[in-house]
């Protein structure tokens, strides 16, 4: 992205979008005081969170032995019921729909690409599907303190290194396969990246006309072989992000608030709840929801408006699909591709 002398002014900013992951599927009950069970409880966090200014919703679902559900139906029910009782929020699945272990002794993982598949034809549709690009290493627990998990489920021998060894697995046999059944529902893709190599990636399927919409973003800086937290990687990738591109910033436990900050006054969108963070400060807990509100606090602090659900979708760009490589790029700020026979840096075409 590129940065002008006014680009730091909140004025010349977007309206800052909150997304709110308030389901956290790798704890269990007790591990969290505002995890849903019900579906009702699962419905209440929705509206809650989006009372308090949150504007993107990202889903899991529960089963009510408080272990992640896998089952579509689950999905299926959820969604119709947030888009009765949320209707302004853009709705979005998590595409590993539940990577917790069954028990203790059990691995963290990733489900199936068959599986995850599935989520193309959640009924009724979701806004969005995260999706992650290129298999990675997902240790969540590598910066985790000791006091991040005390009590906690993930603090047990089993469940902790289930999660140090988990990998996402998302090659080119499931991503070019999910980009298209997404694109056939008319779903858009929330693209999950762990580092900069991955954003190439992307750049590479726009530039190959393999993905024609909307770039929308997540940097997942939550470290284990995902970036971490060094202020000059987030700035880099913020950076490196073209400038038609919606960038918003994850990050985990006590680095979410000071990580989102600087996304904030540098203009991006952020991330909170309890699937990233359960502490306000050492020793004190926070809810998903009284997340949301801190990140409000700073905003409003910055002098950055927050954005409205209706705002929040228009930033997302819902609904857009371009018709080949060329518009891609250029809706998305990006040079075109190289012409045969073209020397040198490419510029973008311009009328005399």
């Amino acid at each position: 992205m590129h940065f002008f002398d006014d680009s730091l002014y909140p004025e010349n900013q977007e309206k800052l979008v909150i997304q709110a992951a308030p389901y956290g599927p790798e704890w269990l009950p007790g591990d969290a005081d505002d995890l849903p069970l019900t579906m009702d409880e699962h419905v209440q966090a929705a509206v809650d969170c989006y009372n308090a200014g949150a504007t993107v919703l990202h889903i899991h679902v529960r089963e009510l032995d408080g272990h992640g559900s896998k089952r579509m139906s689950m999905f299926n029910e959820l969604m119709a019921r947030l888009r009765e009782a949320v209707p302004d929020m853009v709705l979005q699945i998590g595409g590993s729909i539940s990577f917790a272990p069954e028990d203790e002794g059990g691995d963290a993982k990733w489900l199936s690409y068959d599986t995850r598949h599935m989520l193309a034809d959640i009924t009724p549709h979701p806004d969005q599907v995260t999706i992650a690009i290129n298999t990675n290493q997902m240790n969540i627990v590598e910066l985790f303190d000791d006091e991040d998990i005390e009590g906690t489920s993930i603090s047990k021998p089993g469940y902790y290194q289930a999660y140090r060894d988990m990998v996402v697995e998302a090659g080119p046999e499931f991503y070019l396969e999910h980009l298209e059944r997404l694109r056939a529902n008319g779903i858009q893709p929330h693209f999950q990246l762990a580092n900069l190599s991955q954003l190439e990636t992307v750049e590479r399927l726009i530039r190959k006309g393999v993905y024609n919409g909307p770039l929308v973003l997540n940097l997942v800086a939550i470290g284990g072989g995902f970036t971490g937290r060094h202020p000059a990687d987030l700035i880099e990738f913020i950076r490196r992000v073209p400038d038609g591109a919606v960038l918003t910033v994850e990050a985990s436990m006590r680095a979410v608030a000071p990580m989102n900050a600087i996304g904030i006054a540098l203009g991006t969108h952020v991330r909170v709840g309890n699937e990233d963070n359960l502490w306000r400060h050492k020793g004190e807990r926070i809810s998903s929801v009284a997340q949301v509100e801190q990140m409000v606090q700073i905003a409003n602090a910055l002098g950055r408006e927050i954005a409205t659900g209706q705002e929040a979708k228009k930033i997302y760009k819902l609904g857009e699909w371009y018709s080949d490589t060329d518009e891609t790029l250029a809706q998305l700020g990006m040079v075109p591709n190289r012409r045969p026979g073209r020397r040198g840096s490419m510029l973008r075409d311009t009328k005399n």
